[in-house]
């Protein structure tokens, strides 16, 4: 499994042996209702003593009890201020009014929606955990939430395979999109380098003509800095990790 993308700067060993034993116990849903943009900080946060063991409303009753069991706390009521236990929800799009916009496809944690720019998008039933992230951003609102396991909820409603596998194609996808925006910045920043030996190896004549070269020189040197701070602080963020 490939690491999480959503891990905080480095814990303690024991503090990070306790998130992950925390994190094996959460549904893996990614529905960021626990206040935290995943499971895993949240399983840091608990494990830091900074949330509460009661604030997954996907894990439920049975979740409260299991996170508690480990951690030597009491059973508490779910919090209702991150909502509340019911049964697992499903996305379904509604192909007719779909526009091809991409923004669900995007906003999905699990890749759970296949489709292509300007084309008809489609969730795909057996991956998607219910978490409701794909709603908001449809433009035309062709996206409604239908109860998937009537009567069941919480850990009755989604089983450990389950979980494993969201949290599998969750961390994958992180994986994906890092490398996709490292292969990226380095086709501008090979570009930017092109340019700049283009314009180095421009003869100008006219004072002017110097002028706009040493302007463009400028710019570009000026954004290839910018590209290589932003490199070194993205590469010390993730030593911290």
């Amino acid at each position: 499994m490939p690491p999480s993308a959503t891990t905080s700067p480095a814990l303690p060993t024991e503090t990070s042996a306790l998130a992950d034993r925390i994190e094996d116990l959460l549904p893996q849903t990614q529905c960021t209702k626990c206040g935290y943009p995943a499971c895993r900080p949240y399983a840091e946060a608990i494990a830091e003593g900074r949330a509460g063991h009661n604030q997954c409303p996907p894990g439920g009753a049975e979740g409260i009890a299991r996170l508690a069991q480990l951690l030597g706390k009491p059973v508490i009521p779910l919090n209702p201020v991150h909502g509340v236990e019911q049964p697992r929800l499903l996305a379904v799009i509604d192909e007719q009014v779909c526009i091809g916009c991409t923004l669900c496809i995007q906003a999905c944690p699990v890749d759970a929606i296949v489709g292509a720019a300007k084309q008809m998008h489609t969730v795909v039933d057996d991956l998607c955990t219910g978490c409701e992230l794909c709603v908001a951003p449809c433009p035309v609102d062709c996206i409604a939430l239908v109860e998937a396991t009537p009567g069941r909820s919480g850990w009755q409603a989604w089983s450990q395979q389950q979980a494993d596998a969201a949290r599998a194609r969750h961390d994958w996808r992180n994986t994906r999109l890092k490398r996709d925006k490292q292969e990226n910045d380095d086709r501008l920043a090979a570009k930017a380098a092109a340019k700049l030996k283009e314009v180095e190896a421009a003869a100008a004549g006219t004072p002017e003509e110097q002028a706009e070269l040493a302007r463009k020189k400028a710019i570009i040197q000026a954004a290839m800095e910018r590209a290589r701070l932003k490199k070194l602080e993205a590469t010390q963020e993730q030593d911290r990790s």
